[in-house]
């Protein structure tokens, strides 16, 4: 058995996961997202319903569309959490209004934050849509 047919379906579980996190942790938790976790939610809740519709039609020319949106929106966490973790990053954008960009709600093992969450889940989708096989183009 190949993994390689799973990689849709692991693409969706992984937004499925990152999207319902992200919604603890503003509506259950009470955490206010700043303006770079806002930039990271639309491009992530996106993908959750792009992916469950690809997965149900077993989809796989949804790669073009999904894998640009992970590798933007793991440049946005990596950039996030490098403001968060690397005191030189934390002054280049400071966030206008409301929670600072460098505010950490969470700090699990000294290293895990949100945007670190939402990096490992735009990079694990980004890697997957690498691994889903091209569809077979028709003569």
């Amino acid at each position: 058995m190949d993994f390689r047919q799973f990689s849709l379906y692991a693409a969706w579980l992984v937004s499925i996961v990152a999207t319902l996190g992200s919604l603890y942790f503003s509506d259950i938790r009470g955490f206010t997202p700043c303006e770079l976790c806002w930039y990271q939610r639309i491009l992530m809740y996106p993908l959750s319903l792009i992916l469950g519709i690809a997965t149900f039609q077993n989809d796989r020319s949804v790669k073009k569309y999904v894998l640009p949106m992970a590798i933007i929106g793991s440049s946005i966490s990596l950039f996030h959490y490098l403001e968060q973790k690397v005191p030189g990053f934390a002054d280049i954008k400071p966030c206008a209004n409301g929670v600072p960009c460098s505010a950490e709600y969470i700090n699990w093992l000294g290293f895990i934050t949100i945007p670190f969450l939402a990096l490992i889940a735009f990079t694990l989708i980004a890697i997957l849509m690498l691994l889903i096989k091209n569809p077979k183009k028709n003569n």
